[in-house]
């Protein structure tokens, strides 16, 4: 009997908490500050499954009310909901007490969670409050291996009860695989029996580790899941970072560039206090004023109406501030999501925006909610244009993306979803003043498979020139632990997981080349993004994985792109399978050395699930070239969002070509709007060919020299480059405190 749904609450009569809102007279910025809190308050509920304190205070007094009623469900339960809570060590006590002290049978329910309790305790001793650059990283080894010993080695003992009863856990076999890691033992100490050989090697050799550099640059922030924008938000031409987290009571943080390899925490002098929660945010530029702003999704995953909550526009003031503008501009809505894409559909020169939204999938008594096309009016506003345009989808929505698959000139779009349907919608172009889009679904061949699906974007996988589409599968009935010891132990298990790679056709259609291209791995996305690591001009993956069961203590999957042929696991050799859950994922050049180093914005959805954030700093894995570009719009949109660029040169005596177009990578986290393109050992690039969003105009540079920070502007001819100073980042937790980008020469 599943313990989340023992909680009493079968037990439980509240009366229904009314919600109104009493706002004075006051500006929309304090105005959603001032709806946020209360719907904070509204959501402290019993009810609200991810909201665990309440449910411990009425477990507490039910249990003094009704001292009779104690047994070992009601003990466990708590025990569950203190883990929850984020208090280990008294999880911990309650499962002792079932175990040790009272007179029951023990369960394997109760031991599974006990299990995970002393695991848990044993990262929260080690990997946060004594947190090293090594920490959580699978596979465990150096100073990420536990100084506190006492959590893994009590859970040890938990799976080894466990795993003689059912030999065929392969839960526990995985996490007490991972428990001896943690304690510097694996493989040597591990009983044959439970051993997972293998989990310690790598094939590859031509990948060096990244490094964790977050807690010695302050942008270690501990938080649950949420999502992360990497951009020029000061047009100083050096990156900042801000990072959101999913609950309402959760701050943003901006993180300003301080251009000499730190960086600052400006988040009150940005107006931002109090503008909380956001499982995602995204940057864009909707009223075409060159600053970068913001817009923040929200209420994504809760049901029982605590979804119910507003997303949030934030405009960039061009001063360091940003404000609210979400009910001025016509974007005030209440529906749950974590899923938008920023294009110019009706190709006018201003960025529109396509919102998924969350329909039950189950509750029968939830009213629907529908996907919006918010048209931009050009004056701050928008409209939504959904219904006449036949893009308005009442789906579970997961994931959207944008571009202009069929390369007709018109931007597309792409939705996955948890009710197992796949949607592409053809953009049939501005006909008569008016947008409209056809489901193309089933002619594109998507829709085959029927498996939930989350993760997505459109990218140029194999350079061929054509926009081909990921999707991330992420239907489960097991914690995620179960399916990667199945998958390392080589044992059947049915497609759970996996990356779904869709190869365009140049003919409307697409062909599932998942296998093909070595993609048929578990995963289970959470977030996710592409770049080029290696500046080879093929194009990188890096997965946030997870899910809500404190048992799917699984890493972040990594994948080198081979060619545009297959892909590479380099997860191990990377050092980036971070076994905590990933969220939002950005590839961005911070120390504008040409490198593309990874920001992941890690945690869960409890409290007691929160993590710390990581900077991956790319240690050079080669000496290729490569082109950061940023594009200025002047009839397309400011931005430049959706635009076509077309890299050609000469590699080894091979004439090839590189094509990106501009947008901020995947559905989940947001990496510059500047192109950052490798282009191999080529010494010069014959031409950079700019098809612009929108206006369709094309523009032509030639014999461009490499390793340069180059301004294009629409329409002018000769582009503008950029000095940017190479950073220096310094490892405050290296005992020689030496310079990163000196020591990983």
């Amino acid at each position: 009997m599943k313990l989340k749904i023992i909680i009493i609450l079968v037990l439980v009569v509240f009366a229904a908490l009314g919600f109104t809102l009493i706002i004075r007279k006051q500006s929309p910025h304090n105005e959603m500050i001032a709806i946020l809190k209360a719907i904070n308050k509204q959501n402290t509920n019993i009810h609200n499954s991810f909201n665990v304190e309440p449910q411990i205070t009425y477990l507490d007094s039910f249990v003094k009310a009704n001292p009779s009623a104690e047994d070992r469900e009601l003990l466990s339960a708590k025990g569950s909901l203190l883990l929850e809570a984020g208090k280990e060590q008294e999880a911990v006590k309650q499962y002792e007490k079932i175990i040790n002290e009272l007179d029951f049978m023990t369960t394997d329910d109760i031991l599974d969670n006990a299990g995970i309790a002393y695991m848990r305790l044993g990262e929260r001793s080690n990997c946060m409050l004594n947190h090293t650059g090594s920490s959580c990283i699978f596979p465990i080894k150096d100073d990420g291996v536990h100084i506190i010993k006492t959590g893994s080695s009590k859970a040890i003992e938990i799976y080894k009860t466990l795993l003689k009863i059912n030999p065929d856990d392969l839960e526990s076999r995985w996490l007490i695989n991972i428990a001896y890691m943690t304690l510097g033992q694996y493989p040597q100490n591990v009983p044959a029996e439970v051993l997972i050989p293998g989990l310690n090697t790598t094939n590859v050799t031509d990948v060096k580790p990244f490094k964790d550099i977050a807690k010695s640059l302050g942008l270690n922030t501990n938080g649950r899941a949420g999502g992360v924008v990497v951009d020029d938000f000061n047009n100083d031409g050096y990156l900042d970072i801000v990072t959101s987290a999913w609950d309402l009571s959760d701050p943003m943080h901006y993180f300003e560039n301080n251009r000499n390899g730190t960086f600052s925490d400006v988040t009150e002098r940005a107006n931002l206090t109090g503008i909380t929660g956001g499982l995602n945010i995204q940057q864009t530029d909707y009223n075409n004023d060159g600053n970068i702003d913001l817009f923040v999704l929200r209420g994504a995953w809760l049901d029982k109406g605590f979804g119910e909550q507003p997303s949030s526009l934030l405009r960039n003031n061009g001063d360091g501030t940003f404000t609210d503008v979400t009910k001025q501009s016509g974007l005030l809505f209440f529906h749950p999501t974590q899923a938008a894409t920023w294009a110019d559909f009706n190709n006018d020169g201003w960025l529109d925006v396509f919102i998924g939204t969350e329909s039950a999938i189950n509750d029968h008594n939830a009213s629907p909610s529908y996907s919006m096309l918010y048209i931009n009016n050009h004056d701050g506003t928008f409209t939504n244009f959904a219904q006449a345009a036949h893009c308005e989808i009442s789906a579970f929505i997961k994931g959207v993306t944008s571009a202009d698959y069929n390369n007709d000139g018109w931007m597309d779009v792409f939705i996955s979803t948890m009710n197992g349907k796949k949607y592409l919608l053809k953009n049939k172009g501005n006909k008569g003043g008016g947008i409209d889009f056809e489901d193309v679904s089933e002619q594109a061949g998507l829709t085959k498979n029927t498996e939930r699906t989350f993760t997505t974007w459109f990218y140029d996988y194999n350079n061929d020139g054509w926009q081909d589409i990921i999707v991330c599968d992420y239907q489960f009935e097991h914690a995620l632990s179960y399916y990667t010891a199945a998958e390392a132990l080589g044992k059947p298990i049915p497609k759970a997981g996996n990356v779904f790679l869709y190869r365009n056709d140049h003919n409307g259609k697409f062909t599932d080349v998942t296998k093909e291209a070595g993609l048929d791995k578990v995963v289970y996305s959470m977030g996710a993004n592409f770049g080029d690591i290696d500046n080879d001009g093929y194009l990188d993956m890096y997965f946030g994985t997870g899910n809500p069961d404190f048992r799917s203590l699984v890493p972040n999957k990594f994948f080198k792109n081979i060619k545009g042929q297959k892909f590479e696991d380099i997860t191990t050799a990377s050092r980036m399978g971070n076994l905590q859950k990933g969220h939002g994922i950005a590839f961005a050049d911070l120390k504008n050395d040409g490198k593309q180093d990874i920001f992941a914005e890690m945690g869960g959805a409890y409290i007691g699930d929160s993590y710390t954030s990581s900077l991956y700093l790319n240690p050079n894995n080669n000496n290729n070239n490569w082109i950061s570009l940023k594009l200025e719009g002047v009839k397309a949109n400011k931005a430049a969002i959706g635009s076509h660029i077309k890299l050609t040169f000469t590699e080894g005596g091979v004439k090839r070509s590189v094509y990106k177009d501009v947008n901020s990578g995947g559905s989940f986290g947001s990496s510059p709007l500047k192109q950052e393109i490798g282009i191999g050992k080529a010494a010069v690039i014959d031409e950079i060919e700019i098809k612009w969003a929108g206006s369709n105009v094309v523009q032509h540079f030639k014999n461009i020299k490499p390793n340069q920070f180059l301004h294009i502007t629409e329409g002018v001819n000769n582009y503008q480059v950029n000095k940017l100073a190479k950073l220096t980042f310094i490892d405050k937790q290296d005992p020689l405190c030496m310079p990163l980008t000196a020591k990983l020469k």
